[in-house]
């Protein structure tokens, strides 16, 4: 009968090749995420912009688009400050551990 010894750097082994097949995939999706959400702020940013300009000059725009607009750039906004406020969150608890 065969019985492997277990050991501590036996599971310490394991659990660093399991963490290093999803580490890079993690990273990359997080970067992905935070990036979907500060393209998406520029985009409705650049939309509302162009729709209180038309209103400030007179043009034929409705107040509550333009509004709307503002409004979902304000909350676009509060998104990214708040993925970005986690990040250096994490990032500062990685930076306290004892290695």
């Amino acid at each position: 009968m065969d019985v492997n010894r277990i050991t501590s750097s036996n599971i310490l082994n394991t659990q660093a090749k399991s963490v290093q097949g999803k580490t890079p995939n993690t990273f990359e999706q997080v970067g992905q995420t935070f990036q979907e959400a500060l393209d998406n702020l520029s985009k409705t940013q650049v939309n509302s912009d162009e729709l209180i300009q038309k209103l400030a000059q007179g043009e034929d725009v409705d107040i509550h688009t333009a509004m709307i607009a503002a409004e979902q750039t304000d909350v676009n906004f509060r998104i990214a400050v708040a993925i970005r406020d986690k990040l250096v969150d994490a990032y500062r608890e990685i930076m306290r551990m004892a290695v």
